[in-house]
């Protein structure tokens, strides 16, 4: 048996919870612009702007074998070929990483997002049963995410509200609340995403050097939020709010957490609205995706990085396509323990999605 056929046989009817389209060119979103944004955009050139928050021109932003013409498949026929049939899919969650959050102007943001998530709907969720897909948000303004959320949310292919791990603020914040409050009223997960707006250094010590260190101080960014909203009571105020971390990586999370839990317990009276420890926080409301696992392929080792994470319930699969994180179809961390797969690979994403099941 071949190694495409033994991956399609485990993973058949998987869900993969993090899959990249990606926008080819300002060009394909202007029929998807409103009239004023669309003249705008060729009047002011901003096609010669750079968009994307994950570096194209990278080399592990898309694998060798994935890239057309040099550059990162954006089609659907790549991705049904690279990804659902050669798989065997479920369903696949489609987390468009284009920098709406960009822009200063918080017209101009929410103009593109609205038209990024008119893009994945018709590019995308109409031709292919078996693609869903994130909200994507400019958080610029609040009350405009608030109304994209409401504008999508009809579509129950949308499954979750897309925002980056390092932008403006942090994400505790209480002018946010109105996203949250939206995504409860609607069922939909907050996904917190890799990413930057880059208004701010990346690093808490400032600004880095190389692409590298962004990239291997990106767990900074996902300490920060997290501790952020559990510090300012966000999961008491909405105790049906889900947070799915992607591109996280796995192995920070048990040690944060140890520290922020034992911090808790010596200086709770500053913070009385958290009723209760941080880990049993993370572990009612929080989810982790599995790529990039960030521990070594032994499983003895991986045992006991699951066993800290405290509950097979954490992590859901992702293929993070067509990011470069693993070679051929080894698309499963190394050492996994085959008692885990099916929660990894289908439970725990139904469990956190309220809308596969229902989405039309």
């Amino acid at each position: 048996m071949s190694e495409v056929e033994q991956s399609a046989g485990l993973l058949a009817g998987a869900i993969d919870c993090d899959l990249h389209p990606a926008v080819p060119s300002m060009a394909a979103l202007l029929p998807h612009l409103d009239g004023h944004w669309a003249d705008a955009v060729v009047e002011r050139a901003v096609g010669l702007m750079e968009m994307a928050s994950y570096p194209p021109g990278s080399p592990f932003s898309a694998r060798a074998d994935w890239r057309a013409d040099g550059k990162p498949p954006s089609s659907l026929a790549a991705i049904r070929r690279d990804v659902l049939d050669r798989w065997d899919l479920r369903f696949a969650i489609c987390n468009c990483l284009f920098g709406a959050q960009l822009p200063f102007s918080e017209d101009m943001g929410a103009a593109f997002a609205r038209a990024v998530n008119r893009w994945v709907v018709a590019e995308f969720l109409d031709p292919e049963p078996r693609l869903r897909a994130s909200i994507v948000v400019a958080p610029q303004s609040v009350g405009h995410a608030v109304a994209e959320i409401e504008r999508c949310a009809d579509d129950r292919r949308f499954v979750q509200v897309l925002m980056l791990a390092m932008g403006d603020r942090p994400l505790g914040s209480r002018s946010y609340w109105p996203i949250y409050e939206a995504a409860v009223r609607h069922g939909l997960p907050i996904g917190i995403h890799a990413g930057s707006s880059f208004r701010h250094a990346p690093t808490s010590v400032g600004w880095p050097s190389y692409y590298y260190e962004d990239v291997g101080n990106m767990p900074q960014g996902f300490q920060g939020q997290l501790a952020s909203m559990i510090c300012e009571g966000i999961f008491t105020r909405f105790p049906d709010l889900r947070v799915v971390l992607i591109e996280s990586g796995v192995t920070w999370l048990p040690a944060f957490l140890w520290r922020l839990t034992k911090l808790w317990k010596g200086v709770r009276t500053e913070v009385p609205w958290v009723d209760r420890s941080p880990d049993d926080i993370v572990a009612q409301h929080v989810r982790l995706t599995a790529q990039p696992f960030d521990a070594p392929g032994d499983p003895a080792i991986v045992q006991r990085v699951l066993a800290h994470l405290g509950s097979d319930d954490m992590l859901m699969f992702a293929s993070d396509y067509p990011h470069w994180q693993f070679e051929g179809d080894d698309v499963l961390p190394a050492g996994l323990p085959t008692s885990i797969l099916p929660k990894l690979l289908r439970g725990n994403a139904l469990a956190t999605y309220q809308r596969l099941e229902t989405s039309r």
